[in-house]
């Protein structure tokens, strides 16, 4: 790709990050509080979709991963003398540890195996922070948690979870365009010629759980921030679904899908909330209908329009 062409590339995305970088300037207080919680849940899903739609691997408990982030900068804010700063560095990493050994437990397994003991190791993890009541707050959870007073405001809030999200997404689309993303879609397509050109399998799938891992624990370090509470809800299985959702949603195989899929889930879960408790009812008819018209997700939808409109141009030109 040329210069040229790089720069036409990346001149939407540009102005997207200025748009909203000038959003506090002419949003009301809560529209900003959602649009902040749309960048956190929007960089969960991308971090979740880093495993299944890039590697393919059923990730049904990705949500334990954010609650560890969220929960290990609370307890080293409310619990310990330390920087409250030396908790966000510790979110990833706890994470990723995290993420690592359940993935040397279950990695052993594939597609819904591999699913359901994870599954059934992220409720473990659920169940022990929903009863410690000592340390954990227990199914109170752990809430007034002070954050830095450069963040505590609702516009240093959000400009923290802009930035934050930004570097992420770009750090998350060099893995994506690496040799060792190159390796983990050969997985997914085909793990036994993978095997036997000389990838080791196993081991990249565990390098990529670790890694949406640690971006999950990122994200979750951005939920305290934004809501100044953290609780087990964070780590509960009905999460993890809807986090896949949000995935399936926007297009999968899109690498800014389910970044979209998370804003159409929030807006919607406001939105109708407003006027329904039953909002989980609406987003059940808009998932039945998207999977019968529009199985590729809603960015799928319009990137394979875009990319036949290019083709139709290209043939009229010759």
């Amino acid at each position: 790709m040329s210069e040229r062409s790089a720069w036409k590339a990346l001149a939407p995305w540009l102005a997207v990050f200025v748009l909203l970088l000038l959003a506090p300037r002419f949003l009301p207080r809560f529209q900003i509080y959602l649009t902040g919680l749309i960048l956190t849940t929007g960089l969960l899903a991308v971090s979740l979709n880093l495993v299944l739609g890039l590697g393919g691997m059923y990730q049904f408990h990705h949500a334990v991963f954010y609650g560890i982030g969220a929960y290990t900068v609370a307890l080293v804010i409310t619990k310990t003398a330390l920087s409250p700063w030396i908790g966000f560095l510790l979110a990833p990493v706890v994470s990723a540890l995290f993420s690592l050994a359940i993935g040397l437990i279950c990695v052993r397994l594939s597609k819904l195996y591999f699913g359901m003991l994870q599954i059934s190791l992220g409720s473990l993890v659920w169940a022990v922070v929903f009863r410690w009541y000592s340390f954990t707050g227990g199914d109170d959870g752990i809430h007034g948690i002070p954050v830095p007073d450069i963040i505590s405001s609702t516009d240093g809030a959000y400009y923290f979870s802009l930035i934050l999200t930004a570097i992420c997404l770009i750090v998350m689309q060099r893995i994506v365009n690496s040799p060792f993303g190159r390796s983990f879609q050969a997985v997914r397509d085909n793990p036994v010629r993978s095997e036997a050109v000389g990838i080791n399998v196993k081991r990249v799938q565990l390098t990529g759980m670790v890694i949406s891992g640690a971006f999950a624990g990122i994200a979750g370090s951005m939920f305290v921030v934004i809501e100044g509470s953290v609780f087990p809800e964070l780590m509960f299985w009905t999460l993890s679904l809807e986090i896949i959702i949000m995935c399936l949603l926007g297009g999968w195989f899109t690498f800014l899908g389910p970044m979209l899929g998370a804003a159409i889930i929030v807006l919607l879960r406001t939105v109708v909330g407003i006027y329904t408790e039953y909002w989980t009812l609406v987003l059940g008819i808009v998932l039945m209908l998207l999977i019968l018209f529009l199985p590729q997700g809603v960015l799928g939808y319009f990137l394979e329009i875009f990319k036949r409109g290019g083709m139709k141009a290209v043939q009229e030109r010759k």
